[in-house]
């Protein structure tokens, strides 16, 4: 993997073991020549990975909406800015350029970010994997909610799969390294008749 989307918060939090994980995700993807495609924010979740990678001469690509230019802070010391029209132009934008993607811990954004491309992998538009770093059980609840939704039927197991979680770096980089896409012909075939 040569460029991965990390989604996160445009804030902190009340922790600073979320900022230290970012942090140490910013350094393995250093280590590992892996580039960082963001939100492009200078603040926030979003913030302290890309001064971690930039501190250590890693590559950080932002892509951020020009309305929200302004609220979030852009980012001006980064490798690469593109700016688009729509937030919808920067999903599409980050889909084209990265290999996969990683959820940390953030707000209604990053779930949107998150989701967004889980389901896109449920449709098979995407094959790319799909990445959580559950620092401090932040997503376990979630995880919970989603278990419920394959029990009740509304979510098929193997798609459930698609979320590769770990509360460690490094584990969580290895599944990704080893991540197969679920057969996805079926749910294409239907959508296309």
């Amino acid at each position: 993997m040569k460029k991965i989307a990390v989604f996160c918060g445009s804030s902190l939090g009340f922790s600073e073991i979320y900022q230290k994980e970012a942090q140490l995700l910013g350094e393995y993807f250093c280590k590992h020549s892996i580039a960082m495609v963001y939100g492009g924010g200078k603040i926030g979740m979003m913030g302290a990975i890309a001064n971690s990678m930039l501190k250590n001469n890693g590559e950080v690509i932002g892509v951020i909406p020009h309305f929200l230019r302004h609220q979030e802070v852009e980012h001006t010391n980064i490798s690469m800015m593109y700016i688009t029209k729509k937030m919808s132009k920067r999903k599409v934008k980050i889909s084209k350029m990265v290999d996969g993607y990683i959820a940390l811990a953030g707000g209604f954004g990053t779930l949107d970010e998150i989701f967004e491309v889980l389901t896109l992998g449920q449709l098979g538009i995407e094959k790319k994997p799909i990445g959580i770093l559950n620092t401090n059980g932040f997503f376990d609840f979630l995880m919970q909610q989603l278990d419920v939704m394959v029990t009740e039927g509304y979510v098929k197991k193997e798609n459930r799969e698609m979320i590769l979680i770990s509360n460690s770096v490094e584990e969580l980089m290895n599944k990704m390294r080893n991540y197969q896409a679920p057969d996805t012909s079926k749910v294409t075939n239907m959508v296309a008749s």
